[in-house]
């Protein structure tokens, strides 16, 4: 029976295409990616995407020789996840980092869960979310040419300002090594029309992707802005070379078609919504996990098959609701009750917190002060803002000794930074010189844009006035260019306030 039968996990042969076969043709998609990478960006890149292989090859063959099973290197599945992995990061990524997330990638997420065929999620993309995770400092991407003032394409998008589009679709831009969108699309477009990857997933990943960016990313469908989110980020690499894995995206076509529009949805919510920009990696691996269960209901025509009426009447089941989403609905419904009551109870004192937060904050910047006064120029001004704008003033207020002096002035500013909102307190003196900065909501980048915080860059400020530049008055926070820009941009704005309420400036 065994020289009739071979028992194997996925994927299995359909036709003459072997493993091995499909997995060379990968890399030698990859390859025009892989070349433009390293044209661009140098040695270091040569080194990051070689240590990635290498460390991949050598761990599943170690793993092979630990648990006495065969050796699996020369199927060219591990290469191509070290390849992936190496592709998707940045040139400047300490040497340190692909050996480790090509470590994690194949003997955690690949070899524990019994090989080729049977891990649950994308090796490659699991081992770049357990560096972006917990090497976060040392995975920024930063800028080539100037790492003080400059910012990566997304970066730049994320702080609503201009990038250069052809720069980011040759790969001539700061980015991830394989951030090349021509060489990607020459790699992809030769696998889908050799039929080695499923149209339907990466052209719905690229069409719900763009969809929701222009539906919810405030231009509409202006084809620049649309370009500069396609280009950017890892979204093409993510359709045609991450998406398509065999093994973690869904069987029939139409559940393709629904777990491609899953991915691009989730990646526009990220895209816009989420703390960081370059995070298309984590709606692949959600994708992932969401394959078993498009699988389960939506299942693919069987061969032979008749419809229904055609040979005997069959009874049709009728539609029941899951017990584990019964159970899981219940479990949420508590779960919300549960919430809403606690915060109910705690909202008081939160509320007194964050008052006394704010009025430390106001004596921090302001010293001297024993009383804070509203003026009333600066309170219809405030209400004259746009709810959108940003940045955006908050509060205003005069500082009084208890002599009736004045002793300054306070402010609170609000502004987006690259993890979302940010909140600063701005204090002056009564010449209209800052005295100082503080923050009362920050919430950057652990180790990179959370510098704003120290004394080394917020001191920078003190003592100026006029209009501040980056770069010149003030010196950014290596690696976090879109943060040191927010704070900047919010003092500015702070002064420009104060000239119109208390100079009458324009």
């Amino acid at each position: 029976m065994s020289e009739v039968l071979n028992i194997s996990s996925s994927p299995h042969v359909r036709d003459k295409w072997t493993t091995p076969y499909i997995m060379r043709v990968v890399l030698l998609s990859l390859m025009p990616a892989t070349i433009v990478g390293i044209i661009s960006y140098g040695w270091q890149a040569a080194a990051i995407v070689a240590l990635a292989v290498a460390s991949a090859v050598l761990t599943e063959w170690v793993f092979c020789k630990i648990v006495r099973k065969p050796s699996t290197i020369w199927d060219g599945s591990a290469a191509v996840t070290g390849l992936l992995l190496g592709l998707s990061l940045g040139p400047r990524t300490p040497l340190y980092l692909p050996v480790l997330g090509s470590v994690f990638a194949i003997a955690i997420v690949k070899c524990c869960f019994g090989g080729l065929g049977k891990n649950f999620i994308n090796p490659a993309l699991a081992g770049r979310c357990f560096l972006l995770i917990s090497f976060a400092e040392a995975m920024s991407i930063k800028p080539i040419l100037d790492t003080v003032s400059g910012a990566t394409p997304m970066g730049a998008l994320r702080a609503y300002e201009t990038v250069d589009i052809t720069k980011m679709f040759l790969g001539t831009a700061d980015g991830v090594i394989g951030s090349s969108v021509l060489a990607l699309l020459i790699g992809g477009l030769i696998l889908w029309s050799m039929d080695i990857i499923h149209g339907q997933i990466c052209f719905s990943v690229l069409g719900g992707f763009t969809l929701f960016i222009a539906l919810f990313g405030g231009h509409g469908f202006d084809i620049n802005f649309l370009l500069a989110h396609l280009c950017g980020g890892g979204v093409v690499m993510g359709a045609f070379f991450m998406a398509t894995d065999y093994v973690t995206s869904p069987v029939s076509r139409l559940g393709q078609f629904i777990y491609g529009c899953l991915i691009g949805v989730l990646g526009g919510i990220f895209r816009l919504y989420g703390d960081t920009a370059d995070s298309f990696s984590y709606a692949i691996v959600i994708g992932n996990v969401c394959t078993p269960l498009i699988d389960t209901y939506i299942v693919q025509k069987p061969l032979a098959y008749r419809k229904i009426g055609r040979t005997r009447p069959v009874k049709k089941e009728p539609f029941r609701i899951p017990k584990p989403v019964i159970a899981l609905g219940i479990i949420a419904a508590i779960a919300a009750v549960a919430l809403s009551g606690v915060y109910k109870m705690t909202k008081p004192t939160i509320e007194k917190n964050e008052l006394q937060k704010k009025t430390e904050a106001y004596m921090e910047v302001c010293p001297g002060t024993e009383e804070f006064e509203t003026v009333q120029a600066a309170e219809d001004m405030i209400a004259a803002q746009s709810e959108k704008a940003s940045p955006r003033i908050n509060e205003f207020y005069v500082g009084k000794s208890a002599a009736g002096e004045v002793t300054g002035y306070a402010m609170s500013i609000q502004t987006k930074g690259f993890g979302g909102k940010l909140v600063m307190t701005l204090g002056l003196t009564a010449d209209g010189k800052i005295q100082k900065i503080a923050f009362t909501e920050l919430n950057e980048t652990k180790g990179l844009g959370m510098k704003a915080d120290e004394d080394g860059f917020k001191d920078q400020f003190n003592g100026k006035g006029g209009t501040l530049k980056l770069g010149e008055d003030i010196s950014a926070i290596s690696g976090a260019t879109v943060t040191s820009t927010a704070v900047v941009n919010g003092v500015n704005a702070g002064l420009k306030f104060f000239d119109s309420v208390m100079k009458g400036g324009n």
